[in-house]
C-alpha cells in the first residue's frame, strides 16, 4: 500500500488588520502569516474502502462524522476528479488545541488535499484554488504553508520572499473563544491596512516592523475572554521580543531572539501554568514549512 505523511503546520497571524466588510458579512482583512513546525499530522493510504480515524492530544475535541473539514476535502477532491480518486484511509494526529486561532482545521484541511492529490496522482497543473477556498478562507494560505501577506477574506495571497527564520512559543489557556461574537465587538471594521513591507529579513527589522502593527480582534476578544491578556502578559514576562494574540484566539505568541530562548521561555511557562498548552519551535522563513513522505 502506498501511504503519504503531511504535516499540517500551525498558522500564525503575526498581525491582523480588519479593513471592510462585505454585503454577504465576510470581514475584509490584511494580514502577515507565517507557519509554524508546530503543528498536526495527517496520513494517507489507499484502502479497500474509506476510512477516517483520529489520534493525539487533541482528538477527543473532534467529531470523526463527515462534517470534519478533512473529509469534506477529501470528498471535493474525489468531486472534482472522480476519474482518480480511489477508497483511502484518513488518519489525522490532532496535536493543536481546536478553534483556537491558529488555523488548526484549514491547515490539516490543506494536508489532506496535497496528500490526497500525490496520492491519485492528480496532475501538478490541476487547479484546486477553488476547492480549498470553498472549504474556508484560510486553506488557501494554508496550500502555500510559506510566509505570506493575505488580504480580501484570505483569498489574494502574497508570497513574501525574505523573512527571518522566527523562534516561537505558543501558549493557549484550553478556554473556547466564539469568533462570530468577537467579530461583532469590533468597535470599527474599516481600520486602516497594512502599508509597504520594508526588507524584514534581519529578526530585529523584522520585530521593529511587526510592533507598528497590531490584530484587531485582540481587545475585543481579550474583553470577552480576559484569561488571553494573562496569556500575553506571561509571554511578554519571558522576554519575548514581541508577543501577541494569532487569529480570533484564544491563542498567543511570543517571538524570541534564539531558539534557546524560545525553549526557555516554554519551560518556565510549563511551570508556572501547568493546565496551559505551550509549544516552542520555530516560524519558518521564505523555505515551506510543510513537507510530505511516501512509504
Amino acid at each position: 500500500m502506498l501511504r503519504i505523511a503531511e504535516f499540517a503546520p500551525a498558522k500564525i497571524n503575526l498581525c491582523l488588520h480588519v479593513t471592510g466588510q462585505r454585503q454577504d458579512g465576510y470581514h475584509l482583512l490584511e494580514t502577515i502569516v507565517a507557519f509554524a513546525d508546530i503543528g498536526d499530522r495527517v496520513d494517507v493510504e489507499t484502502a479497500a474502502e474509506d476510512n477516517f480515524s483520529l489520534a493525539g492530544p487533541f482528538a477527543r475535541d473532534l467529531e470523526a462524522g463527515h462534517d470534519n473539514i478533512v473529509l469534506r476535502a477529501r470528498d471535493s477532491l474525489r468531486d472534482a476528479f472522480p476519474e482518480k480518486a480511489r477508497p483511502v484511509s484518513i488518519r489525522l494526529e490532532k496535536n493543536l488545541p481546536v478553534a483556537s486561532g491558529i488555523g488548526g482545521g484549514s491547515s490539516d484541511a490543506a494536508a489532506c488535499l496535497r496528500a490526497l492529490r500525490a496520492l491519485w496522482k492528480i496532475p501538478d497543473d490541476a487547479d484546486v484554488a477553488d476547492i480549498a477556498l470553498e472549504l474556508g478562507a484560510d486553506v488557501p494560505m494554508c496550500m502555500a504553508g510559506r510566509p505570506l501577506i493575505a488580504r480580501g477574506i484570505g483569498e489574494t495571497i502574497t508570497l513574501l520572499p525574505s523573512v527571518a527564520p522566527l523562534p516561537i512559543v505558543l501558549a493557549n489557556p484550553l478556554i473556547g473563544v466564539s469568533t462570530p461574537e468577537i467579530f461583532s465587538r469590533l468597535s470599527s471594521r474599516t481600520n486602516s491596512g497594512i502599508q509597504m513591507i520594508p526588507p524584514i529579513g534581519r529578526f530585529d527589522r523584522l520585530i521593529d516592523f511587526l510592533k507598528g502593527l497590531r490584530n484587531d480582534l485582540e481587545i475585543p476578544a481579550c474583553a470577552i475572554t480576559p484569561e488571553i491578556e494573562t496569556v500575553r502578559q506571561a509571554l511578554q514576562d519571558t522576554g519575548a521580543s514581541l508577543a501577541r494574540m494569532s487569529g480570533s484566539g484564544a491563542t498567543c505568541f511570543g517571538l524570541y531572539p534564539s531558539p534557546k530562548d524560545a525553549q526557555s521561555a516554554a519551560s518556565r511557562l510549563q511551570t508556572r501554568f501547568p493546565r496551559w498548552y505551550v509549544a516552542a519551535g520555530q516560524c519558518i522563513g521564505s523555505q515551506k514549512a510543510t513537507g510530505k513522505s511516501m512509504q
